[in-house]
């Protein structure tokens, strides 16, 4: 049994990165993090922790300073966003995650650009997972709910046949019913053999699925364990969940 706690033989690791977004300003300070094959893991913390900038250095949309990132044991610190799909990660950012005058279909192949020839095997695969987008293929997706935008942009992100999907927190703008809703495709995508990383500010529903879980304050790993056990610790309780995790 591999132990998950170990980032040894794990899929994806970030090591110690100090990263920002202007020179001289980090936002992480030596934060690391680890996935293993066939994790779901949750990135939790307060506004300002840098729990977004973790997920956009890894994908190479913030520049890492020092530190690194690996891939099955291959760098990729600061590696082209093209050049990390084609080598099996995916990203969905938060906000402007779709072309909305496109249609839902017409988004999926955006997400195919890659290797377009794949398509059909690939459309059949993704809807295969979240079947209203089959239902609503022909639909652009600037009509479609936010729940199904987000669709969309998950589904789009799969369409390459990613090892490990990085979210940055899918739920954010949904309605309560909404956001259940994102959580349970997580899940699914999860389920179907896709490692997961995802940053959430519903730390509750966050935790409640992940098999572990990252406690992020100011840059740097405030508190790592098992979704179980951080959701029922009373300091992470006290300081970062409150009256959330009583719920």
């Amino acid at each position: 049994m591999v132990d998950t706690a170990s980032p040894e033989g794990a899929l994806l690791r970030a090591d110690e990165l100090i990263a920002g977004y202007l020179p001289g300003v980090n936002i992480l300070n030596g934060t690391s993090l680890h996935c293993h094959e066939g994790e779901l893991v949750g990135i939790i913390g307060p506004n300002g922790a840098g729990k977004s900038t973790l997920l956009k250095a890894m994908f190479g949309l913030v520049k890492v300073h020092e530190g690194k990132v690996t891939l099955r044991d291959k760098e990729i610190t600061n590696m082209r966003a093209d050049q990390l799909v084609a080598s099996g990660v995916g990203f969905v950012p938060q906000t402007n995650n779709v072309f909305p005058s496109l249609t839902v279909s017409e988004n999926l192949e955006m997400g195919m650009f890659l290797e377009p020839k794949k398509f059909k095997e690939r459309f059949e695969y993704v809807t295969g997972i979240f079947p209203r987008l089959d239902e609503r293929k022909h639909q652009r997706a600037g009509s479609l709910s936010g729940g199904e935008r987000q669709m969309v942009a998950m589904g789009r992100a799969l369409m390459m046949n990613p090892s490990v999907l990085l979210l940055d927190e899918p739920s954010a703008g949904l309605s309560p019913a909404l956001q259940d809703e994102v959580f349970v495709q997580t899940k699914r995508i999860n389920s179907a053999g896709v490692s997961v990383v995802m940053v959430e500010q519903n730390a509750r529903r966050c935790l409640q699925i992940c098999d572990r879980g990252y406690v992020l304050d100011q840059g740097n790993n405030a508190h790592t364990a098992s979704g179980k056990d951080l959701i029922n610790d009373p300091k992470v309780i006290e300081l970062y969940l409150g009256t959330l995790a009583k719920a």
